[in-house]
């Protein structure tokens, strides 16, 4: 009896992959911008097409959110990211100052292997692949296991769609055997030039012992503050809408809300007419309890679930009409599973003295996990959005604005992003809402403008050198400016 060893196969696999997509990638290096364009809106337009249906295959498939909302990030990027992608320079030369006669000129990364999140699997791996074709780069997926089917199915139909249109073949490709000594060997083949991760904690280790750059799009646990000159309706149902969109899944959901003492009772009274459900001391620790594994690790079975199923997981029973379960907190502790990042709809409620304080709780809540992704803050004081802005160890700061939404820059002018990176301790190379521009490197060109002999004119005296505290004279021997003469006109004729 052949035993066969889905290891084994998995690394061959990831082996001719790596391969195949370099030989597309020199291929691609010669394509023009607008061919590139041309390819994704091709894409764009077949996968747009399919963005129902694979809504609800993803849901069936992971059991995660609501296939409703997974319709709608389907859709955001597949017509929303392609038409901020037009006019989109990022190959060839993308920049030129005639003025100082200087130039840039992108260059794409390389081969990219890019891992995707079961919580949003088809929004993702569509962002993914229109930003690595938009910016000239191969691009190779590994399948999370959960949503393996889904993301293999949204990908079928795109390589279809960019082959059919002159993408080479291996430029969109995936792991179809798919290991954990599979992913691995993508990673760190010599081949592979950047490591895109988005969500998927558990490789990111592995990305980084790689020795490739990694860009990182990890977990949120940012706060909301609610400050006393904000207008607390509309913070309100900000929150509510951010944080049961999708039941709760996106990173930058708000997880937890910091408030104004002197508005708290608003506050909560507007949170109760919305949907939120103050919970008891005796229901925050039996919904607490369920949160988490033994090791620290995030029980998968309540995330993207909704109030009801979380309240019935936990031992107690809420009303059909609400939405959000809300624990009201004094402290951050490590120990404390209300101050961690929850992918459910559940809110962590602090009330502090005033903005300062408040400030500070943000920072802890932000430090909680060492990650810095995302705050916002609800406010008509210009002043203290922008002390927060100044003091925050956060990759991007919202203003009056639903955190899950204006993240992904649906509701702000941010770049549309399915990747959203953190400050530099939440690891990874950049805090941007990432775009085709961190996914080249830019070449700098630059014309001779002046000689040298006019700048060292300028800033050395002639035959004159600074020798310790003093300017002394300059010690010429006519034989050795002789000998370096002859050895730069050499040089320049070999050059030639």
């Amino acid at each position: 009896m052949n035993i066969i060893d889905n290891d084994l196969l998995s690394i061959q696999e990831s082996r001719i992959l790596v391969e195949n997509a370099r030989d597309a990638q020199k291929l691609l290096a010669a394509f023009p911008q607008e061919k590139l364009d041309e390819i994704v809106e091709r894409i764009a337009e077949e996968i747009g097409k399919h963005a129902c249906e694979l809504a609800v295959m993803s849901q069936d498939e992971t059991d995660y959110g609501k296939w409703q909302d997974k319709y709608v990030k389907n859709r955001f990027v597949s017509k929303c990211l392609p038409a901020r992608l037009r006019g989109m320079r990022c190959v060839g030369i993308i920049g030129e100052d005639k003025q100082n006669k200087t130039m840039d000129v992108g260059v794409p990364m390389g081969v990219i292997i890019a891992l995707c999140p079961a919580t949003s699997p088809v929004s993702t791996t569509i962002y993914k692949a229109l930003i690595a074709i938009k910016s000239g780069n191969a691009i190779i997926f590994s399948p999370h296991p959960r949503a393996k089917k889904t993301i293999c199915k949204t990908l079928d139909i795109m390589i279809r769609a960019a082959e059919g249109y002159g993408l080479p073949e291996g430029a969109l490709a995936y792991l179809h055997t798919v290991t954990h000594s599979g992913t691995i060997a993508l990673m760190n083949h010599e081949s592979t030039s950047l490591i895109m991760d988005t969500g998927v904690s558990k490789m990111l280790k592995a990305a980084y012992t790689s020795g490739k750059p990694v860009i990182y799009g990890g977990t949120g646990n940012g706060p909301a503050f609610i400050e006393r000159t904000a207008d607390i309706k509309q913070a309100v149902r900000d929150i509510i809408a951010s944080k049961t969109f999708d039941n709760g899944i996106v990173s930058a959901a708000e997880q937890s809300v910091v408030v104004d003492s002197c508005i708290a009772a608003d506050v909560k009274h507007e949170f109760q007419n919305n949907g939120g459900y103050f919970m008891t001391e005796e229901e925050t620790q039996k919904l607490g309890s369920i949160f988490f594994r033994y090791d620290g690790s995030m029980d998968t079975e309540i995330v993207g679930k909704s109030a009801q199923k979380l309240a019935k997981k936990a031992g107690f029973c809420v009303p059909s009409s609400v939405k959000v379960l809300i624990s009201e907190q004094k402290y951050v502790s490590e120990n404390n599973p209300y101050s961690r990042e929850k992918l459910c709809p559940v809110l962590a409620y602090y009330i502090e003295d005033d903005w300062m304080h408040a400030c500070e709780k943000c920072i802890e809540l932000l430090l909680s996990e060492r990650h810095g992704h995302t705050l916002v803050i609800h406010s008509k004081n210009e002043e203290v959005i922008r002390q927060f802005a100044l003091k925050k160890p956060v990759g991007r700061i919202l203003v009056n604005t639903p955190a899950s939404f204006g993240s992904m820059g649906v509701t702000t002018n941010l770049f549309p992003a399915l990747t959203l990176g953190s400050g530099s301790m939440g690891k990874g190379m950049t805090s941007d809402n990432v775009s085709p521009m961190n996914l080249i490197y830019i070449r700098k060109v630059g014309y001779g403008v002046r000689k040298v002999g006019e700048v060292t004119g300028r800033v050395i005296p002639e035959g004159k050198t600074c020798m310790g505290n003093e300017a002394r004279p300059l010690d010429y021997n006519p034989e050795d400016v002789q000998m370096l003469q002859h050895i730069l006109k050499k040089a320049i004729e070999e050059i030639k």
